[in-house]
């Protein structure tokens, strides 16, 4: 039972007293809601790994199988919805105006989560680092076209691909997702390490604190005079410089740490 951790207690009150919190998250969060990995994936897909279809070099090659692709992952997505962790953590950020949530996660549940809880999303307090599949972009270098609508379309020719809707632009729509050799998004990595030297507390749930920059957050926190709690069901890199490591699912620690009395 949560309430049995040892630690629990102590972190929690940390949590309360604390100024400024940064919450980062990362895909241990959203295994609870089911969320695949989307790698060795049964069907078509099976034979392909992630780094092969998510770069820039395979939507030049063939836009089609990346969208098909992206396609059949929201539609896995579409099954999925934000567990008590996410709602927890959303609870949180909207009680609290000093609380900023950094996540590697692109499913969009953080945010399906602010929202039914009635906040205008997307939140300006949740920093995307890996951007979200529930958005497109333009794909052509130098527009900065963005809209909340991945929409389905027909990938089957390039014909039918979306084309950006901006006067003499037409280039292809893409996710917005951060994709392999690409650089992280310069406003929500420079707002999360902002967020996270503030901060009093880092709260690291659900991430294995290997892919970096994401995985320095924390630590951002740490050098500037701050502690960090970690939720995690396994030991991470970041668990030495933990004051409290929580040891179990975030669905089920996360409301018990994070809820009012």
């Amino acid at each position: 039972m949560p309430d049995l951790l040892p630690g629990l207690a102590d972190a929690r009150a940390l949590l309360q007293a604390a100024r400024r919190v940064v919450v980062v998250t990362g895909a241990g969060i959203s295994a609870e809601s089911g969320v695949p990995t989307f790698r060795g994936e049964g069907g078509v897909w099976g034979r392909f790994r992630a780094e092969e279809l998510a770069t820039p070099e395979a939507f030049r090659r063939d836009p089609c199988q990346v969208w098909a692709w992206y396609d059949h992952r929201r539609l896995a997505l579409a099954g999925c919805a934000p567990n008590p962790g996410h709602e927890a953590v959303a609870r949180f950020l909207l009680g609290r105006p000093d609380v900023h949530l950094v996540t590697q996660n692109v499913d969009g549940l953080h945010q399906r989560a602010l929202a039914a809880l009635g906040a205008s999303v997307p939140h300006p307090r949740v920093h995307e680092l890996h951007g979200s599949i529930a958005r497109l972009r333009c794909a052509r270098p130098g527009c900065d076209w963005l809209a909340e609508d991945a929409r389905r379309v027909e990938a089957d020719r390039l014909e039918t691909l979306p084309r950006c809707p901006v006067p003499g632009c037409e280039g292809l729509l893409r996710p917005d997702v951060v994709w392999f050799g690409e650089m992280l998004p310069e406003a929500a990595l420079t707002a999360s390490f902002e967020a996270a030297s503030r901060a009093d507390v880092a709260l690291v749930v659900g991430t294995s604190a290997l892919v970096h920059p994401a995985a320095s957050v924390p630590l951002a926190t740490l050098q500037g005079g701050g502690v960090l709690v970690e939720v995690n069901p396994e030991p991470t890199p970041l668990s030495r410089h933990a004051r409290w490591g929580l040891r179990g699912p975030a669905g089920a620690i996360l409301p018990a740490l994070l809820d009012p009395a």
